[in-house]
């Protein structure tokens, strides 16, 4: 990227990254202001909190060490992983604060059977893709191809540098992902009846498309930074979708949950 480009690029995240932070303290501020002692909302907007400043140390350090601008070696690419994967529990965090916010109930995993280990299996692919895509970013932008066939010439070749070599396994996991979550959103659709477990999975078999029709948008036009922003957009949109279909298909009501910890706590009389 030319100089002044890179400039107003780092200016901007600074600016947008000094704001989002104030908001979330604002955002906790009022959640401990206006819910009660131990409510959900709590929970949530702390741990929003506690994820914000992880992520400007992960940040700090990333410039403390200089593993920024065109810095290829593992290091970068483990941090990059590493700052993506808690940029991920941030906005997990945030988006379980405006459920809860919006009168969504408590969930479990816990003796939910099959479901729960769907959804779980589901998370944890999500962070580890997008773990992945983050890596690809960085050989993509360091490592431009000229053409379609000159970057899987290089991708191909043992000599290349891993960050290039990297970069087929992305599309790969995001295929395998994607069907996954198609899968399990229809699975979990007809096994709980709820509209808004319905409703959520339905958007993300669309999303999935769509994400994935992007990729290949991505890979054509050679991983311009526009389109790695729009394919972060909707990894981000994906996620929260799939946090969201989670909250809602693993619900307890707060009764339930009280009489299960009652019939476990043995009394003595």
């Amino acid at each position: 990227l030319p100089q002044s480009i890179e400039t107003f690029v780092e200016l901007t995240h600074r600016l947008m990254s000094g704001l989002f932070g104030i908001l979330v303290l604002v955002m906790t501020i009022w959640a401990f202001r206006v819910y009660p002692k131990g409510h959900l909302v709590r929970k949530g907007a702390a741990w929003s909190l506690f994820f914000t400043i992880t992520e400007s140390l992960l940040g700090a350090g990333l410039v403390l060490f200089e593993l920024v601008a065109y810095n290829i070696s593992a290091a970068r690419a483990f941090a990059a992983a590493l700052h993506l994967t808690n940029t991920f529990l941030l906005l997990g965090a945030i988006t379980l604060t405006v459920w809860w916010a919006r009168g969504g109930k408590s969930f479990r995993f816990k003796g939910e059977g099959t479901t729960a280990w769907y959804l779980g299996i589901g998370l944890v692919a999500m962070v580890f893709l997008s773990a992945a895509g983050a890596i690809t970013a960085l050989g993509d932008t360091i490592f431009q191809a000229e053409s379609l066939a000159q970057g899987i010439l290089q991708d191909l070749d043992p000599t290349s540098h891993f960050l290039v070599r990297l970069r087929v396994w992305h599309p790969i996991i995001a295929i395998v992902t994607g069907l996954y979550l198609v899968f399990i959103s229809g699975v979990i659709s007809e096994s709980r009846l709820e509209p808004d477990v319905k409703r959520f999975a339905n958007i993300i078999r669309v999303i999935v498309v769509i994400q994935l029709v992007a990729g290949v948008i991505n890979v054509v036009l050679l991983a311009p930074v526009w389109m790695q922003m729009i394919h972060l957009l909707l990894a981000d949109l994906l996620w929260i979708l799939l946090i969201f279909l989670t909250a809602s298909a693993l619900a307890v009501d707060e009764q339930v949950m009280v009489s299960t910890t009652a019939v476990a706590t043995p009394t003595t009389d």
